[in-house]
């Protein structure tokens, strides 16, 4: 399971001591941050169990960080909503 969060981490100390503190909390959980995006990606991820995402985000607010969860764009249902009703014009 992979969970993608915005934050407002700026500096890499921070990423660097956020994913100490998200792998020594939280077994099994690997993490990264992504600071060259504009939405300051951390990623989580976990294989053997599902993500916690109100513990994840709690934990970066105790720390005075925000954080949310960041909606995939292309997820499975959009992409079968979008393609389920094609619009075919002719021009003649």
């Amino acid at each position: 399971m992979v969970e993608v969060f915005k934050t407002d981490v700026e500096k890499q100390s921070q990423a660097r001591l956020l994913v100490d503190l998200i792998c020594l909390a939280f077994t099994g959980y690997q993490a990264s941050f992504d600071l060259e995006d504009c939405d300051k990606v951390l990623r989580i991820s976990c294989e053997s169990a599902g993500i916690c995402n109100a513990s994840v985000i709690g934990l970066l607010e105790s720390f005075g960080y925000a954080a949310a969860v960041l909606q995939d764009l292309y997820s499975e249902n959009t992409y079968t909503t979008v393609n389920s009703n094609p619009i075919h014009s002719i021009t003649i």
